[in-house]
């Protein structure tokens, strides 16, 4: 992306950083299985963004031998966005156990 190509709302940006997050969380047991399988929430907290900028991008995808995203084509970059921000983790909340 462009350096400090085009400004960006910082208000706006925190707004949606505030927002939850999701991730999958898996821990594998010692025979490979999974021991701990669940759809996890979280929020960011003491969001203070710095400066944040837009511009023009490329994308460019790793090979890595357990995840194929090379074999996937980009065939567009629709938007790119770069901030600076102090921020802290929160604790996350299980919204889904799919073990149980």
């Amino acid at each position: 992306m462009g350096y400090k190509y085009k400004p960006l709302d910082s208000a706006a940006i925190a707004r949606a950083m505030v927002e939850p997050g999701f991730l999958l969380k898996i821990i594998p047991n010692v025979d490979c299985k999974p021991r701990i399988l669940e759809l996890v929430r979280y929020y960011l907290e003491d969001v203070t963004v710095k400066g944040a900028w837009t511009g023009p991008a490329g994308l460019e995808l790793a090979h890595h031998a357990l995840a194929p995203l090379t074999d996937l084509p980009v065939l567009e970059v629709v938007s790119a966005a770069h901030f600076v921000a102090d921020l802290t983790l929160g604790l996350g909340e299980v919204v889904h156990d799919y073990l149980k």
